[in-house]
């Protein structure tokens, strides 16, 4: 009993999992923005705004640096602490802090700052259009699976009936009531059937393997979708749809709109920051410094020795009387410091040669090839292009509102046709189900009968998902969102 009652368990498990493992369009949508390569792209556009925005904010503050160099210096060469030629050997080290800071240049900072920050918006909104986009493909190839999967079911009864019907014929014949040719031409008509089944079954597949290249999914994977109940979509009444209204509630709900606006002020910006380009800017600039030097080799005093004394050419008068100025001439040899006499004095020197600068400078661009002022009429001619964009956007959205609202009363026109045009061939085949049955009516005109009735269930189906998603779409112009 145990074992039974785990096995049932166990069962119960499996099935609470594949019911639960059922993607339905939320969670397709969900999926699909957030593995989707095109929104991926349009993210990573968005970020690398977000870096441009962030340099220019930090542009606004002053700039700072350090540096410090140790070397040696060997045969002729400036002594940094006394910028005197010598011969000596010198280990120096320098310590340097510099910046620079724009004082005015007529709001070009300002004005890149602000074109940057409408850019980075525009750059957000091209996500939300991105991601609106691909949720309608998925709606849409989601609706599409829907329909493909019922009429499987009506495929599948039909096939059904068609049996029974078959299963009748042949009981039929063998009481010797009708010909064998009845009994042939319900199994052309299974064979049909089962064709037809086949290929209700394939176009599902190939719209299940569409859904999922659209949510980037491995065609390979596990995937079942989950058949909402069509009667209770909830669907918003063509009253609250109405184009115009529609319209008016898109301009100002739909990203690719937002995104031209705010990419319009960017663009105006950018006119104003270019333009200033063209003026002068007036900048202070400061340092601080220190440096340190010394000799790598001293003279040994033990190799010092008095040589006589060389007249240098000058002299002193006393008294009237030139006395001719002596001096005297050593000879000595040289001795390497040690690493730890190299540094001597090194704390005191960094503080006698520390020095300071400030300075107050002035650009002026007087000829640069033309490159600023073509730069500014590029940018003029970029804000014209960007409205343009704009105005062919909005003309597009309207265009694409009123032709969904026409489609969408044209397709509920074809549902409710359908709905009358299945009813009344359900009635024309049972009744002539009851004639066949009696012998009151030919197999070709029940076959017929039966032929339109599938028609018809499988025009309704279709009809009935190209209404729903139509009117989804409103919606979603509307600013609604997808949803069932």
């Amino acid at each position: 009993m145990m074992k039974y009652l785990f096995n049932i368990a166990a069962l119960t498990i499996c099935f609470a999992a594949i019911s639960q493992d059922k993607w339905d369009l939320r969670r397709c949508v969900d999926y699909a923005t957030k593995n989707n390569i095109s929104v991926k792209q349009s993210d990573v556009q968005a970020r690398i705004s977000a870096l441009q925005l962030k340099q220019a904010k930090l542009n606004v503050y002053p700039t700072a640096s350090f540096s410090s160099n140790l070397g040696g210096q060997f045969g002729r060469s400036i002594d940094p602490t006394t910028n005197q030629y010598t011969t000596t050997q010198l280990l120096s080290q320098s310590y340097t802090v510099q910046g620079n800071v724009t004082l005015y240049n007529w709001g070009r900072i300002k004005y890149s700052l602000e074109s940057q920050k409408n850019n980075t918006k525009g750059a957000y909104y091209d996500i939300e259009k991105n991601i609106n986009d691909i949720s309608l493909n998925v709606a849409n190839g989601y609706l599409l699976a829907l329909s493909a999967k019922e009429q499987i079911k009506v495929a599948e009864v039909q096939v059904t009936q068609t049996i029974q019907q078959l299963d009748i014929t042949r009981k039929q014949y063998a009481a010797g009531t009708v010909p064998e040719l009845n009994v042939l031409q319900f199994e052309a008509k299974l064979s049909t059937d089962s064709s037809n089944l086949i290929s209700a079954k394939a176009t599902f597949d190939l719209d299940i393997l569409s859904l999922k290249a659209l949510l980037n999914l491995d065609a390979a994977a596990g995937f079942e979708i989950e058949v909402p109940d069509v009667d209770k979509i909830p669907v918003e009444s063509f009253a609250d749809l109405q184009p115009d209204v529609v319209f008016q509630l898109a301009l100002q709900t739909q990203p690719q709109q937002k995104s031209n606006l705010v990419k319009i002020k960017g663009a105006e910006e950018a006119v104003k920051a270019y333009r200033a380009a063209m003026y002068p800017t007036f900048s202070a600039g400061y340092s601080l410094g220190t440096n340190f030097a010394n000799y790598l080799r001293s003279i040994d005093p033990a190799s010092l020795v008095l040589q006589g004394n060389v007249a240098t050419g000058n002299f002193v008068n006393v008294a009237g009387t030139n006395y001719s100025v002596m001096q005297p001439q050593y000879s000595y040899s040289y001795t390497h410091k040690s690493f730890g006499k190299w540094w001597t004095g090194y704390g005191n020197q960094l503080s006698d040669n520390f020095t300071q600068r400030i300075a107050v400078g002035v650009s002026v661009p007087i000829f640069s090839n033309g490159q600023n002022r073509i730069a500014y009429e590029n940018a003029k001619l970029n804000v014209r292009n960007i409205q343009l964009q704009s105005e062919q956007a909005d003309y597009t959205l309207k265009q694409n509102i009123y032709s969904a609202y026409a489609n969408a009363v044209a397709a509920y026109q074809k549902y409710v046709a359908g709905k009358k045009n299945v009813e009344s061939n359900q009635k024309a085949y049972d009744f002539a189900s009851k004639r066949y049955e009696i012998g009151l009516l030919g197999i070709l005109d029940l076959i017929t009968n039966q032929n339109n009735l599938t028609t018809a269930k499988l025009t309704l189906i279709a009809n009935e998902y190209d209404y729903i998603f139509k009117m989804k779409l409103l919606e979603f112009y509307k600013g609604n969102g997808i949803k069932l």
